[in-house]
C-alpha cells in the first residue's frame, strides 16, 4: 500500500525538507510505494529573511519571490490548498476547498507570524520588518526623517528559552540603520536607542541571546554612537503621545518605534490543541534531538513553530531538513528514527550595509562572533541573491 508523507507549508523548511525526502527515498517513489504532498496557501514562495533590506530599500517584492512549483521536484505533489484543521487521531487534515487528506508521516512548517497586538498601543505606533508591508511602511519613514529618536525594542515570546524571530535581526537592523543614516547625510541629527527585555531565554540584564556576542555589542555601539540600554521589556505603548512603556517602568519617547514585536504559531496550529506553550503562542513540544512532535505518531515539526531554544530562522531549517529526511527514511526502511539534530543553526549576519560576520552555534555552544568583514558581506550578498534558491532547492 502506498504511504503519504504530507508536508504543510510551503516557506524554506517545507520546500527544502520535501526536495530532500525525494532524493532520500527516490527508489519507493520510483515503485510507486510512496507519495510527497506539499500543501501551502500561496502559489509563491518568498524569501523572507530579505524582508528586512525592504526597509532599507535594497530589495523590492519581485526579487523576493518565486513560484513555489518552480522550487520543488517533479516527483512533489504541490497543492495550493490552506490546511484548516488537523485531525491527528485519524492522521488526517482538513483544507478550506474541503478535501481531507490522510498521511503515514506529517511534517509541519507553518512557521510563525508577527503578533502586535498582543502589546496594547504597538499595532497602532510600531514599525517592524517580518513581513513584506510592514517593511515597506518602515522604509518609508526611514526615508524621511530628517531630525528626532529612533527607539528599537524586542520582545520575546513568553514561552521559556523560546526565542523571538531571527535571533540578530535587531542587532542587525540596528547596524544598517546607522549606515543607512550615515548615507543619508542626516545620522547627526537622528538618535539611535537599541534596547534589550530583561529577561532574554537563560539571561538576564543582557544585550543579546548569547552571551559571547552581547559582550562586544556595547563596544560596537559606541563606536557608532548607538545608545544601548539592557533591561527594557515593552508593555504597552501610547500611540498619540508616542511613548513607549516598559515593564521595569522605564518611559522613552519616539519618532519610529522599530520593534520586534511578538509572535506566535499560526491559526490552524493554535486550534490543534497540541502546544503546551504559554500565552496561547503555539509552539509544538519538540523533541530536542529527532524533531518528532511529542505524543503524536508519525508527526515532525521544522522551523519556526518548534518550542527549541534555537533561532527561529532559516540557518535552522538548515539543518533541520536533513535530520527530518533521515528520521522518516529510517522509520520507513528500518522502523524507527535514527538521526539526531544538535541544534545547529549557522547564517551570516549583515553588520551593516556592507559588512557581514559568519556565526554559528548549537545546543553545547553559544555564538563565537568574529570581526565582521567586506567579504562577510559579499558572502551574505551571494547568499540573498542566488544561494538562497539553490538551498531551497535541497541542492546546498
Amino acid at each position: 500500500m502506498q504511504k503519504r508523507i504530507i508536508i504543510v507549508g510551503g516557506g524554506m523548511g517545507g520546500t527544502m525538507l520535501a526536495n530532500q525526502l525525494v532524493t532520500k527515498l527516490y527508489p519507493e517513489i520510483l515503485r510507486g510505494q510512496l507519495k510527497i504532498v506539499l500543501l501551502s496557501n500561496s502559489e509563491d514562495h518568498f524569501y523572507k529573511p530579505a524582508f528586512m533590506y525592504v526597509a532599507f530599500n535594497l530589495f523590492f517584492q519581485e526579487e523576493l519571490k518565486r513560484p513555489e512549483r518552480s522550487l520543488l521536484r517533479p516527483e512533489i505533489d504541490f497543492q495550493v490548498d490552506e490546511v484548516i484543521r488537523f485531525d491527528f487521531a485519524r492522521q488526517e487534515l482538513r483544507t478550506v476547498s474541503g478535501k481531507r487528506h490522510g498521511y503515514d508521516f506529517l511534517v509541519i512548517a507553518t512557521g510563525c507570524v508577527p503578533a502586535p497586538e498582543r502589546i496594547e498601543g504597538l499595532k497602532e505606533a510600531g514599525d517592524h520588518f517580518y513581513q513584506y508591508e510592514p517593511a515597506r511602511q518602515l522604509a518609508h519613514r526611514l526615508s524621511t526623517i530628517e531630525k528626532g529618536r529612533i527607539f528599537v525594542t524586542v520582545s520575546f515570546p513568553k514561552t521559556p528559552n523560546v526565542p523571538h524571530q531571527c535571533g540578530i535581526a535587531p542587532i542587525e537592523t540596528t547596524l544598517m540603520l546607522d549606515d543607512f543614516l550615515r548615507c543619508r547625510g542626516v545620522r547627526d541629527k537622528v538618535e539611535i536607542i537599541y534596547t534589550y527585555p530583561t529577561t532574554a531565554q537563560l539571561l538576564r540584564n543582557c544585550l543579546f541571546l548569547q552571551r559571547p556576542t552581547g559582550e562586544i555589542l556595547p563596544g560596537i555601539f559606541e563606536q557608532k554612537n548607538i545608545r544601548f540600554q539592557r533591561g527594557f521589556t515593552l508593555s504597552r505603548v501610547d500611540p498619540e503621545q508616542r511613548i513607549a512603556y516598559s515593564e521595569e517602568g522605564d518611559a522613552q519617547p519616539f519618532d519610529i518605534l522599530m520593534a520586534t514585536p511578538p509572535i506566535r504559531a499560526v491559526d490552524v496550529v493554535l486550534e490543534s490543541g497540541v502546544s503546551q506553550a504559554q500565552n496561547n503562542e503555539g509552539w509544538l513540544p519538540t523533541h530536542h534531538e529527532t524533531l518528532q512532535v511529542y505524543g503524536l505518531e508519525g508527526v515532525y515539526v521544522i522551523g519556526d513553530t518548534v518550542d527549541l531554544p534555537v533561532s527561529k530562522a532559516g540557518g535552522a531549517c538548515h539543518n533541520q531538513a536533513p535530520v527530518i529526511a533521515n528520521n522518516i527514511a529510517a522509520e520507513i526502511r528500518l522502523g524507527s528514527p535514527n538521526a539526531v539534530y544538535d541544534g545547529r543553526v549557522q547564517a551570516v549576519a549583515q553588520m551593516g550595509l556592507n559588512a557581514g560576520m559568519p556565526l554559528w552555534y548549537d545546543y553545547a555552544h553559544d555564538v563565537m562572533p568574529t570581526p565582521p568583514s567586506k567579504l562577510g558581506g559579499l558572502l551574505r550578498s551571494g547568499f540573498n541573491r542566488g544561494l538562497y534558491w539553490a538551498v531551497a532547492r535541497g541542492m546546498l
